[in-house]
């Protein structure tokens, strides 16, 4: 939803690679002002403010700012938490990169803080429901055109395995990738995964497994009703980001095919050819990423609730660690919705 009003005041925290991505987006997007950007690496601090008009600044200097209406924490992944609940004392409204946190259990520790009446609201970003394809499948599924959806497939690949450094502080496979997936399942399928069985390898690089993560795996979940999904991850395709999910119903299927960079095809005596998928997240997800700025914009503006906050991340997190227990001791594992 898009709204009319006066431009709103926010802050970013994090200037790293998702830092650029946000504070790009706010940067370009017309109801916002990106006053501040705090890091305490100075250097990229400066040079993303540079980029987007944004003044490095303390965190004290961010929530003391009476005209900060929101903010946005892109901050390192083990700071989502603590600066998220900062700025929410603050009476700051915040959008916070996924994930909230990487323990279940500190999550649950903090899990009143969250309930308390008056707090301004929080959004807890999950990129791909803003994804103009999954929400495109996500209104055809809800308006019954394949009938009770009875199973669920999500493909979710990445092209190369990130770099070694990143995989230590990353929370492991689950947590850090599949958690797209978890949230993906519980946004289509609308009931709760009561139960999950994983089988994880290490195949693509040994240093992963050297540092106690995986790069491959298998899930399936089943939800409360009795629904099934498949979800396949793998840290590597050798041909670019792969992303698709098939939707089965009583009545038919829906689905959504990789997506090209162009629509673009060229017909030769030897075949078709389409253009290349594209290689990473950030392009992939490019219209997702602005999109969730705007809905950021509309609950700043007072006219939308989050469509995502403190439940549906404990939600995803909790089928994670889930997940990672399934894949280490084989066998199902039950998650509780109470």
């Amino acid at each position: 939803m898009t709204g009319e009003g006066a431009i709103i005041r926010i802050a970013q925290l994090g200037a790293g690679r998702m830092g650029s991505v946000h504070a790009r987006n706010a940067a370009a997007n017309p109801r916002l002002d990106l006053a501040w950007i705090v890091d305490p690496r100075a250097e990229m601090a400066a040079a993303l403010g540079k980029e987007t008009g944004a003044t490095p600044a303390p965190l004290a200097a961010v929530l003391a700012d009476p005209a900060v209406k929101g903010v946005i924490v892109a901050s390192s992944t083990d700071a989502h938490l603590d600066d998220t609940r900062a700025c929410l004392a603050a009476g700051k409204a915040v959008f916070c990169e996924k994930p909230l946190d990487l323990s279940l259990e500190r999550l649950d520790s903090v899990a009143a803080d969250f309930a308390r009446p008056g707090l301004p609201p929080l959004f807890v970003a999950f990129n791909r429901r803003f994804d103009p394809h999954y929400q495109a499948l996500k209104r055809r599924l809800d308006g019954g055109e394949i009938g009770a959806l009875e199973s669920l497939q999500i493909v979710n690949h990445d092209p190369e395995t990130p770099p070694p450094a990143f995989i230590p502080g990353s929370g492991g496979l689950f947590k850090d990738f599949t958690i797209h997936d978890f949230d993906l399942v519980r946004w289509l399928v609308d009931e709760p995964v009561v139960e999950i069985f994983a089988w994880a390898s290490c195949l693509i690089d040994p240093e992963i497994a050297a540092l106690g993560d995986v790069d491959t795996a298998k899930l399936l979940l089943r939800t409360a009703s009795g629904k099934l999904c498949v979800i396949s991850n793998s840290r590597r395709t050798g041909y670019g980001y792969d992303q698709r999910i098939e939707a089965f119903g009583s009545k038919g299927a829906l689905r959504v095919d990789n997506v090209t960079n162009t629509a673009v095809s060229v017909w030769r005596a030897e075949g078709a050819q389409a253009d290349a998928f594209p290689y990473a997240f950030i392009q992939r997800y490019a219209d997702g990423y602005r999109a969730e700025l705007d809905h950021f914009a509309d609950v700043l503006a007072g006219l939308a609730t989050p469509e995502t906050g403190y439940a549906a991340s404990r939600a995803a997190l909790a089928m994670a660690e889930a997940a990672a227990l399934s894949a280490q001791e084989g066998r199902p594992v039950s998650i509780s919705v109470g």
